[in-house]
This record gives structure tokens, C-alpha cells and sequence, in this order.
């Protein structure tokens, strides 16, 4: 293991956009071309990752650059909204003094997907089962490149930027310490007015929450509030009606035609899945067009007319073949649809399709740390094993000490103390600290 990686891994590093992936497994023995900086903040609404690169650019060139000198990758890419003009400014120069170049996308959904983002910039499509790196690519998200700068100062992940917008009083970009209640978040940007519920994450593939008094992870990037009564909440719960999908849907293929993983020549095809469970049987092509669907919604949330959830479906579908041991066979299943950039939603669109245009406003970043007397730090913030508590009830802990490790022989994160204080309770799930 180099240096650097042995830092990342240290730091507790993992994919800061969502995903939550270990880093330092990630970039291990990957040999890729390209390594793509990924600023595109496929959610709507959100602002962390154009504010990350625009007052962080350093960092981000920086954390970039790290990451290429240990891969071997020759092209370092930084993919960035060409309307995010603050952040193109404050790149610009110095990219182009480390040999990194910047890559301006228009704004549409779902411009920050990955797979979209690599073939956008390198013309190959990631294959179903695949990963980026099938194509010769390494994608990180921009704040997870700054937390690779400062883990090679020796500096871990204690702190993650989140966007507090939607029905609240002041919206902002906040600075918070990791396992800070949300509620806290919320309050700190000035409240609700009324009866509401929050998206944790971004509109289209974030979850709903009423009670959030839960707390921020690594990966955690937006609190959207939203009225209680708002039409997107009754579009994101999870119940699904099987009647209405006989009765309504009827097999226009809307939902396909518009799928840009379809666009890909990936076969994604949920109006097929929707024949599928209205008929009572297997009507798909084969499971990899259902494994190759990342549910970003679009089907769901601007394709179907009758307000049905393809995505909801396709999802339920996939868990349904993985639960019976279906795995998908890596390929790319057909060619590229030559009409996908007419395909390509604008984001301001979706917005107003979505009913949240009233919210699509400046979240100004606060740099100042969120006050907090209390965390409480989820032991799984990562993909893989729960990391494993190092300390007990009672011990007091400084900010940035190892409070659990990563189990011995599995894929797993670091994780560090995010304030200073004493350990209050260690359970299966979390650590509590409190000043």
C-alpha cells in the first residue's frame, strides 16, 4: 500500500456524493487513464459541490493530483457545470498549472450520474455489472478530493458540507460536524415555517423523513424541506398500486425512451418492467437492463403521464432478482441512441416539474462549524462492515481521534471523533460524544 493511500485509509476517507465507497480501496490497484473529478451535482436544488470547488479549487486540484501521480492516469478531468461560473473562475488557472483540464457541461438531469459522466468525457459506455474503470476511468466527487488533500497532511474526515434549502427561512451550505443531528441543521437555517417533511439527499433519489432527529454522515449532502402537503412527498413514499398499473399504463414507452441509461445502449427498459408485474410474469429481455438502472427517476418523476413509478418498480424488480441470486452478465447490450443529447432534461425543467421552483434559490456557504454539544457518529457510513468501536463509554475523546477502526479482512472506513468530549454510549449502530 503507498503513502498516499495508506493516508486515505487512515483518514477515513470514502465517496463523499453519495455512494460512500472506501477510497482508499478504490484507488488501490486501479491503473486507470482517467481520473474525473466529478462537480456536476446531479441533484437539483443542492450547491455543495459547485461552492466545494469554488472557495476549496485548491484543494480539489490538489486531492485531484494526488490521485493521478499514485494511479498513473495521464488525463486529469474536472467535470463542472458551464453556468457554475464562480467555480469555473476560481479553477481555471490553476488546473491549468498541474496539467488538469476542466470539462463544462450544460445543465441537465442526470448530469452527474457517472456512467453519464464518463461517457461524456471519454466517448465509452461503463458496462452493465461494470464500473468506470472497465472503460479506463476513476471517478471521485470533489469534496471527496479535498478530504484526499487533507488526508495527506494527515488530517481525517470529521466534517461534511450540506445544503439546507426547501421551506426554510435562511437556506445555506453549512459546515457540520459528521453525526450533528439534522434537526440541528435545520434549525441553524432558521426553521420551518408550518408542517413539513425533508429530503435527505436530493429530490429525485434522496428518501423522505419527517422525524429528523438523525444525524449527518460522510456521504450525506442536502436536507431539502418540503410542506407536508407537498405533491412530491406522496410521489416518494413507497407504496405502489398494482391496479393503477393495470388500468393505466398502457405500454407507451415514454419511460424508456426518455431513460438515459437507455440512451447509453444499456437496454434499460421500465415500461417492460410495468408489463411484467401488471401481466404476472417475466416479460423483460433478460436482467440486465434492470441491474443497469441507477433509479434516478426520470421515468417516475417527468416521463410517465399518469403519475405512475416505473422507477419504483425497477427497483423493486432488481432487489427481487439479487434476493434470488440473478447476477448481471458485463456488457454493453446495444448501440448508443444518436438523438440522447435531444433527450437530455434540463434541470430547470425537472424543477418545475417537480413543483420546487419556489426553492431553487441561493444556500450561501457558511464556513463557519455548526455548534453542537452532542454527536452521534453512525458506525456505517460506507459501503461495506460497520466499522468497529475502538473506544468505551466514559473515555474522553479529541476531535480527530480513531474512535473505530475497520474490521480486520473487510471493505470499510476509518472513522474519527468529530468534536471533543466524552463518549457517552457505544452501541451496534453508533457512537454517542457529547462536550
Amino acid at each position: 500500500m503507498s503513502d498516499i493511500v495508506e493516508k486515505i485509509r487512515d483518514a477515513g476517507v470514502i465517496g463523499a456524493g453519495g455512494a460512500g465507497f472506501p477510497t482508499h480501496v478504490k484507488i488501490a490497484s486501479a491503473r486507470p487513464e482517467y481520473v474525473i473529478a466529478n462537480g456536476a451535482e446531479c441533484e437539483p436544488l443542492l450547491r455543495v459541490d459547485r461552492q466545494v470547488m469554488e472557495f476549496h479549487a485548491d484543494d480539489v486540484v490538489e486531492g485531484l493530483r494526488l490521485v493521478m501521480n499514485h494511479t498513473g492516469a495521464t488525463r486529469g478531468v474536472i467535470a463542472l457545470k458551464e453556468h457554475y461560473k464562480s467555480a469555473i473562475a476560481a479553477l481555471e488557472g490553476i488546473a491549468a498549472k498541474k496539467g488538469v483540464t476542466l470539462h463544462l457541461m450544460k445543465s441537465f438531469y442526470p448530469a452527474g450520474d457517472e456512467q453519464q459522466l464518463v461517457h461524456d468525457i471519454t466517448g465509452r459506455v461503463v458496462p452493465t455489472g461494470g464500473i468506470p474503470l472497465d472503460t479506463g476511468a476513476v471517478v471521485l466527487n470533489v469534496s471527496t478530493l479535498t478530504n484526499v488533500a487533507a488526508a495527506a497532511g494527515d488530517i481525517p474526515v470529521t466534517e461534511k458540507y450540506v445544503t439546507v434549502t426547501g421551506a426554510v427561512r435562511r437556506p445555506a451550505t453549512f459546515r457540520a460536524p459528521v453525526g450533528i443531528s439534522m434537526k440541528r441543521l435545520v434549525e441553524e437555517a432558521g426553521g420551518v415555517d408550518g408542517d413539513c417533511a425533508f429530503i435527505i439527499g436530493g429530490p429525485c433519489m434522496g428518501r423522505v423523513e419527517t422525524d429528523i432527529d438523525i444525524p449527518v454522515g460522510k456521504a450525506t449532502g442536502g436536507i431539502i424541506a418540503i410542506p407536508a402537503v407537498h405533491p412530491l412527498r406522496i410521489i416518494k413514499n413507497d407504496r405502489m398500486n398494482l391496479q393503477l398499473i393495470k388500468a393505466a399504463c398502457c405500454q407507451c414507452s415514454i419511460c424508456t425512451q426518455m431513460c438515459p441509461r437507455n440512451s447509453l445502449g444499456l437496454r434499460v427498459e421500465p415500461h417492460k418492467a410495468m408489463r411484467s408485474l401488471a401481466q404476472g410474469m417475466d416479460l423483460m429481455d433478460g436482467a440486465n437492463g434492470v441491474f443497469s438502472c441507477c433509479e434516478c427517476g426520470i421515468c417516475t418523476y417527468y416521463a410517465c403521464n399518469f403519475g405512475l413509478k416505473p422507477s419504483l418498480v425497477m427497483g423493486r424488480t432488481k432487489a427481487a432478482m439479487q434476493k434470488t441470486g440473478i447476477k448481471p452478465v458485463k456488457e454493453v447490450s446495444s448501440q448508443e441512441d444518436r438523438a440522447m443529447e435531444s433527450k437530455r432534461i434540463p434541470t430547470r425543467r425537472l424543477i418545475h416539474r417537480l413543483g420546487l421552483s419556489e426553492y431553487d434559490v441561493d444556500a450561501p456557504l457558511d464556513e463557519r462549524p455548526v455548534e453542537t454539544d452532542a454527536v452521534r457518529i453512525p458506525l456505517k457510513m460506507h459501503a461495506g462492515a460497520p466499522s468497529m468501536p475502538v473506544v468505551t463509554a466514559g473515555q474522553p475523546v479529541r476531535k480527530g481521534e480513531l474512535i473505530a477502526d475497520i474490521p480486520k479482512s473487510s471493505l470499510g472506513a476509518r472513522i474519527h471523533a468529530s468534536i471533543g468530549g466524552r463518549v457517552t454510549d457505544v452501541t451496534e449502530k453508533y457512537i454517542e460524544i457529547k462536550v
